[in-house]
């Protein structure tokens, strides 16, 4: 191996930022019922593990959502930040997602002066771009960083992905999300993506990030592969936590990153003390055949998580009804 790749791999990059999504990703496994000592724990967990952002949930329309089905993560009202994790006068940035058509952006997200909130993750479908944009807008203008996380690519033709980039590159976005929904998309693919994402970069000066489903157990994989390829901004959850098979893993991602600033030993203590009691409560998450299915498939996972929901254990006659709909 040359020097220079062995330096790229004993070394670390400076701006690279840790993403924690435990809450927002993890939130959708348990309708975002997580107890105030939950949270404090996990936000002091985040501090001392020299994680850079926390998303503290979803913005959601409380039109469109009962607040009475849903913990209030769904809302991340700005009192309830405040009340849980109080005035953050720490570096760990709070961050949380608005979705394309699931949010009342324009009057729930309060200008960042009087809010908790660092950052803005817009989260949208190639064929939502416009709105996207409108959303990107009036969250900068409101005083915060804003993403553009692009969902489901890996469902999306190159050419729309392409278009959809330059579109979002002209904004006043900071950062570009690559989004594997399914949990479809091997190294390989995300090395090609992450240049097209790049090239957006470079052009309109802007950063790249990554979130990754473990549906075929490559979340970690796929985001290492990422960061050799430029990508700066990584999402982890702890212990995986995500929607269906979960995420790329908080104490991978930190193990493997060689910056001094990161510290795994209290990512290690916080899911012994907290995520492996939520799971042996019964909250369910993670890899299971199912999931690998559906990521196989390249199919949203909706279907495998109501097969586990169900307790389902026929995986080859799911397989064939999956299949059915190729």
């Amino acid at each position: 191996m040359a020097p220079k790749e062995l330096s790229k791999l004993l070394g670390y990059r400076k701006d690279i930022r840790v993403v924690d999504a435990t809450l927002r990703d993890g939130g959708l496994v348990n309708d975002f019922r997580f107890t105030d000592e939950f949270v404090r724990a996990l936000y002091e967990t985040n501090i001392k593990a020299g994680v850079d952002y926390m998303e503290v949930g979803y913005k959601g329309s409380k039109e469109m959502f009962d607040v009475n089905s849903f913990g209030k993560w769904k809302f991340c009202d700005d009192d309830d930040i405040y009340e849980v994790i109080g005035e953050n006068n720490t570096s760990l940035k709070l961050a949380v997602m608005a979705d394309v058509g699931r949010c009342d952006y324009k009057t729930d997200i309060h200008d960042r002066s009087s809010s908790p909130i660092d950052l803005i993750r817009v989260a949208t479908y190639v064929h939502s771009i416009p709105t996207a944009i409108d959303m990107i807008e009036d969250a900068k203008a409101k005083g915060y960083e804003v993403s553009c996380n692009l969902m489901a690519i890996s469902n999306a033709q190159e050419s729309d992905v392409r278009v959809a980039l330059d579109m979002v590159g002209q904004s006043p976005v900071d950062i570009l999300y690559i989004v594997d929904s399914f949990g479809a998309l091997y190294p390989e693919q995300i090395a090609r993506i992450a240049d097209l994402y790049m090239e957006t970069a470079v052009k309109y000066n802007k950063k790249v990030g990554i979130h990754a489903h473990d549906n075929q157990r490559l979340a970690f994989a796929n985001t290492i592969e990422a960061v050799g390829d430029g990508v700066d901004y990584l999402d982890a959850t702890y212990l995986s936590m995500g929607r269906g098979a979960g995420n790329c893993s908080m104490e991978n991602l930190l193990g493997f990153l060689r910056n001094p600033k990161y510290n795994v030993y209290p990512a290690i203590n916080f899911i012994e003390k907290q995520m492996i009691p939520l799971k042996e409560s019964g909250t369910v998450w993670g890899y299971d055949l199912q999931y690998m299915m559906t990521g196989l498939l390249n199919q949203h996972p909706r279907t495998a998580i109501a097969f586990t929901k169900e307790k389902r254990s026929d995986y080859s006659e799911f397989y064939k009804e999956i299949i059915a709909h190729e």
